[in-house]
């Protein structure tokens, strides 16, 4: 740009700023920006000012808003968030895939946050209200949602960035408290009855090799694959992780008193709170590395060792 142009512009700015100036009145503020994000469905969602009155369908995503400091703009939620406890006392609007699309409209929401594995995104919109489609799976997508959740709530990326330094730091610290007598050792991670499992591609498939342990299940089977039992008893696991609602019985399931883990009495069942945590891919993930790291601990320490 030579000389004459870029006084030309000067002007122009100096000329806009001054007309700015004319238009508002003293000690008025400009229009805030729009806030904009684009969900998990590729769609946009934009809102006109940060929203008062949200409506969370998934645990992760309830936990996620009182994270960030907004738990106060929530006024429902489903029927699974119990934490922090002051959710415990919002209406419940069914759960993350089969909420109750009337008893989300009658709390007059300015925003909805669903799973991705909902189906009632597209009906909730076609009664006029805003909806973002966010499901954290792995690592990087619980950042991102925060990230996602935190511009909708009109708060600034600094939050966030600080929010992920605690987790991932935690993480890590999680990691470091492993002793090495448990490093490799072969862990099979159940989510929930079926059997569901945790595959190495989901977050905690992903907080599992950062703790130095092996995940039996394949990766090509998915993040959250539901396994053949027999697969697990060819697996021959070192170590099981479960959550003790899904655990009763596991001794006596077809072929799994053979099993290292069994046999050992290698078996962490942890309790409904404990596997909220370990779980749910929200701000408490790095408590649930801990309660994962402990019981790699424990087992390292067991007679015979964490066997690989």
């Amino acid at each position: 740009m030579n000389p004459s142009s870029t006084r030309a512009a000067l002007r122009a700015a100096v000329l806009a700023a001054g007309l700015l100036g004319a238009v508002l009145p003293a000690g008025a503020q400009a229009v805030p920006a729009p806030l904009q994000i684009t969900d998990d469905r590729g769609r946009a969602v934009r809102l006109a000012q940060p929203p008062q009155r949200i409506v969370t369908t998934l645990p992760s995503l309830t936990e996620t808003v009182c994270e960030l400091g907004a738990c106060a703009r929530l006024v429902g939620v489903d029927r699974y968030s119990n934490w922090p406890e002051a959710v415990r006392t919002l209406p419940q609007v069914g759960g993350g895939l089969d909420p109750n699309v009337e008893a989300i409209v009658a709390l007059k929401p300015d925003l909805v946050l669903v799973a991705q594995s909902s189906r009632v995104a597209d009906r909730l919109q076609a009664l006029g209200l805003t909806v973002a489609v966010l499901e954290p799976k792995t690592h990087a997508d619980v950042q991102r949602v925060a990230a996602r959740v935190a511009q909708l709530l009109g708060l600034p990326a600094g939050d966030v960035q600080a929010l992920w330094r605690r987790i991932d730091a935690a993480v890590e610290a999680a990691a470091q408290s492993v002793p090495r007598a448990a490093y490799g050792a072969r862990v099979y991670v159940e989510v929930s009855g079926g059997p569901y499992a945790a595959g190495p591609g989901s977050f905690i498939g992903e907080t599992l090799t950062r703790l130095h342990a092996r995940n039996i299940v394949a990766p090509e089977l998915g993040p959250f694959p539901k396994l053949n039992p027999e697969y697990v008893v060819r697996a021959n696991p070192a170590l099981i992780m479960v959550g003790a609602r899904s655990a009763q019985g596991l001794e006596q399931r077809p072929g799994w008193s053979g099993i290292d883990a069994v046999k050992q009495a290698r078996v962490c069942r942890f309790t409904a709170d404990e596997s909220d945590r370990v779980v749910r891919p929200g701000p408490r993930m790095a408590e649930g590395a801990r309660l994962m790291a402990h019981c790699l601990s424990m087992m390292a320490a067991a007679p015979g060792g964490a066997r690989r």
